[in-house]
């Protein structure tokens, strides 16, 4: 299946070359189960995200592991892909941006014209440039901000609550991210999303760390002021990574404040199981699928 990882760490900037590369479980190790692009996006204070992304596997990519190392800011958002619907093109790999905004998926969703017609209906024709379930899950959600005068919160939930109700859905897993905000959704409860809310010092008291090997992990931005992570799978030891509940909404704000809400229905009214997908789709979201 796909990977998702999201990091806040509020105002000040840092860059995630722990989480992306040097951590046990780092996205770069997980790409050798997702290797169908990579893309790792960045908020750096300008309000402009900056994007690098590549349809292959992140342990293939250079750019991929120079971005890891270079790029600095306050909210990331990166990806690992695991194709369900669409080629291996730029234009189907994640993250999507859209009125600067970030956006990632892990899933999949049928009814893809009927979707087409509601992105149509709520004014997003034209936001859409590949041939993702992903991209439109996060057009319509951009439509539905623009219909609730820029609130993001109720554009999530009420595009959300529209596909949950209308469409065939197998994962709606997403993290959103915006200049000061992480949105994070785990619907249903198909695959896993954990949390991570860390205090300077985190679970040791000091930095962040392959096992014993600290000098060579060393990460002393982040290890030095509080960050939130968002991710499909714990990617440390860290005992305080929590895997949130089937239908929970998380939202970080620009404080660090993390607050759950719980507004879609308990169930997708048509949920598909694993037998409805087709050969390349089921095969996508086995959770070890390599």
């Amino acid at each position: 299946m796909c990977r998702l990882f999201g990091l806040h760490a509020g105002t000040e900037p840092v860059k995630a070359t722990f989480w992306l590369l040097k951590a046990p479980d780092s996205l770069a190790v997980q790409s050798h189960r997702a290797p169908d692009g990579t893309g790792i996006g960045v908020f750096n204070g300008q309000g402009t995200p900056t994007v690098s992304k590549q349809p292959m596997a992140a342990w293939q990519d250079a750019d991929f592991a120079c971005s890891a190392r270079t790029l600095e800011g306050t909210n990331f958002l990166a990806h690992v892909r695991y194709a369900s619907t669409g080629g291996h093109t730029l234009e189907n790999t994640h993250p999507f941006e859209q009125d600067g905004r970030l956006f990632a998926h892990n899933g999949v969703v049928h009814g893809l014209a009927e979707l087409d017609a509601r992105i149509a209906e709520c004014g997003g024709a034209g936001l859409v440039y590949g041939q993702t379930d992903s991209e439109r899950m996060f057009a319509l959600v951009t439509a539905e901000v623009r219909r609730n005068g820029g609130d993001v919160g109720a554009g999530v939930v009420t595009a959300l609550r529209w596909i949950a109700v209308n469409l065939p859905v197998y994962s709606l897993n997403f993290i959103l991210a915006t200049d000061t905000e992480l949105w994070a959704l785990r619907y249903p409860e198909t695959h896993e999303l954990h949390v991570l809310e860390r205090c300077a010092g985190g679970c040791d008291g000091g930095e962040l760390q392959v096992g014993s090997q600290r000098i060579q992990a060393r990460c002393r931005d982040l290890a030095e002021q509080d960050s939130v992570v968002v991710a499909s799978e714990p990617m440390d030891a860290d005992p305080s990574w929590r895997l949130l509940v089937p239908g929970e909404l998380l939202h970080v704000d620009e404080g660090l404040q993390v607050t759950s809400s719980f507004p879609l229905p308990a169930a997708p009214a048509h949920l598909l199981a694993l037998t409805d997908l087709d050969v390349t789709a089921a095969a996508s979201q086995y959770p070890h699928a390599s």
